[in-house]
């Protein structure tokens, strides 16, 4: 496997892609808007595609990062899209976040064609792009599993493989269930803080290491205090993840998850979309002084 096409070289797919290239894979690669990708193209002399079906033609394997499920409707299954354009044997990993549902569709379309298909949604935000220390929860068939391993390792660190298709997505779902928690605990936490007139940098330093410590802590409390909304992960990608896993369940199951999409619901009414998901504590900022 050496030939790749990538689709949606945004925050993360750039850092991805690129670490694929140092990998030693040869990378195509296609984004709707060229623009977007130039500074990438220069940098590294990757090839652009003109459309999807361009980037997934000839090639041994085509990886998508795009935004949301429509996106992934529409490079997969539109015209030019990747599963008319790609030859059989073919390797197919959506690296998306989206509907689980959607992930069994693309797998069984694709092996109607004679592709492989994988669903290998991440977590690690910019971050773990850059550092190429992603966890990859992959569903699909083990044996096409083990043969995009090299893949997955030239840009994650914790590489799972979750069960049939679908799977990796219901894992994801799993994964951004208990980040809400673990993010409106740190938002929660700090406006206590903050509203008791405690120095929330003490605040930070007595309770990050101990039992309440987590990576959302770590990573995003500082970021709170020193009010810095710079995306490592969208506020409105968050959004989009939540509202996707409360599509899974019953209303009313999963309490903590819904409590948090809707925060996050109000904030991307407001506009505040673009901002990092650290600036869910505007929230509880509005609230704690209503």
């Amino acid at each position: 496997m050496k030939t790749v096409g990538f689709i949606g070289i945004g925050l993360m797919g750039t850092s991805m892609a690129e670490n694929l290239i140092k990998a030693g894979f040869t990378v195509s690669v296609y984004t709707r808007t060229k623009a977007r990708a130039q500074a990438f193209l220069e940098k590294t002399g990757a090839a652009w595609c003109a459309s999807a079906g361009a980037c997934a033609s000839g090639k041994d394997a085509v990886i998508t990062m795009v935004g949301y499920p429509q996106d992934v409707e529409e490079v997969y299954f539109g015209e030019n899209g990747i599963l008319d354009a790609a030859a059989p044997g073919t390797y197919l990993i959506d690296m998306t976040t989206t509907d689980p549902r959607l992930a069994v569709r693309i797998a069984e379309a694709g092996s109607a064609r004679g592709l492989h298909v994988l669903d290998a949604p991440v977590s690690g935000g910019d971050t773990g792009a850059r550092n190429a220390t992603l966890s990859i929860m992959a569903g699909g068939d083990p044996a096409d599993f083990e043969k995009c391993r090299p893949l997955f390792a030239a840009m994650g660190k914790t590489i799972v493989y979750e069960g049939p298709a679908g799977a990796g997505q219901h894992t994801k779902m799993a994964n951004q269930i208990a980040i809400s928690g673990a993010l409106a605990g740190v938002c929660e936490a700090l406006s206590y803080a903050e509203h008791a007139g405690l120095d929330p940098h003490k605040t930070f330093e007595s309770i990050c290491k101990g039992a309440a410590g987590s990576w959302q802590m770590e990573n995003l409390m500082p970021k709170m205090i020193a009010g810095d909304d710079a995306p490592g992960f969208f506020l409105k990608h968050l959004l989009k993840d939540l509202r996707l896993a409360c599509a899974q369940g019953e209303p009313g199951s999963l309490p903590v998850l819904e409590q948090v999409c809707k925060a996050c619901g109000e904030l991307d009414a407001q506009g505040l979309g673009d901002l990092g998901s650290q600036a869910l504590i505007r929230y509880y900022r509005e609230h704690r002084a209503e």
